[in-house]
């Protein structure tokens, strides 16, 4: 019987490996010039690789939201930091001594740097407060002020956004089969894969530590743990 050489639940592997292909896409022309096997052509093949062992193996109704779940909170992460840095510094800009106040309630002392350090669950905290601290006064107030509503909204919707695409994930984490050997040998071959990617990579990004992040393997699944518990338990 194959065993597994990880130590996380099966799906959760499939997850993260899924989370770091797809940083490997987005940053091969940085890495194929340290490793030459690794092409585009290479992470297309790679991404493939864990498409398939997730309709192969787990056998899951919806696999294709499963795919396209992490894909979906990656989406919405970073334009909602753009919108949210563009917030603040209009804050800074219009309140004068009366900002650091106006942060503190919308969320932002508390959470905004880990948010930029890629903790979705601080950005799913910082969206929250912001959404429920966001008063028809204070929106006024900003407006008025030169901040455009529209943008206002739009951080606003990024809160909903955000926890739907995350309790979508997390219901799907929790819908697999028994696994067999077969499909055991798979993942341990894709662990290998990834775990060798995150080495190099890791290494490649040591002085970068937010790229160095994508590639840590412990703090992909890390991330994926805060974001289910805030999910669970959001901040008011």
């Amino acid at each position: 019987m194959a065993t597994r050489i990880y130590k996380v639940k099966d799906v959760d592997l499939l997850l993260a490996s899924k989370t770091i292909s797809q940083s490997l896409t987005e940053n091969i022309a940085d890495l194929s010039m340290v490793r030459s096997t690794w092409t585009a052509e290479y992470a297309t093949d790679l991404s493939e690789k864990i498409d398939n062992a997730i309709e192969t193996h787990l056998g899951i109704d919806k696999k294709k939201e499963l795919r396209n779940a992490t894909a979906n909170l990656k989406s919405i992460q970073i334009p909602a930091m753009r919108d949210l840095s563009f917030i603040k510094t209009q804050i800074d800009v219009d309140f004068g001594a009366q900002a650091k106040e106006v942060l503190t309630n919308l969320g932002f002392t508390t959470s905004l740097r880990k948010a930029q350090s890629g903790s979705q669950e601080a950005l799913i905290q910082l969206l929250y407060s912001f959404k429920s601290s966001m008063t028809e006064e204070l929106k006024t107030t900003m407006v008025s002020k030169g901040t455009n509503p529209a943008l206002i909204e739009r951080v606003i919707s990024y809160a909903l956004l955000l926890l739907d695409s995350n309790v979508t994930q997390e219901s799907l984490k929790e819908s697999t089969k028994a696994i067999s050997e077969e499909a055991v040998t798979a993942f341990n071959e894709i662990y290998t894969e990834i775990s060798g990617i995150c080495k190099i990579a890791s290494t490649y990004y040591q002085y970068e530590p937010l790229k160095k992040e994508q590639f840590t393997f412990s703090k992909v699944i890390s991330n994926m743990g805060q974001t289910k518990r805030a999910v669970q338990q959001p901040a008011t």
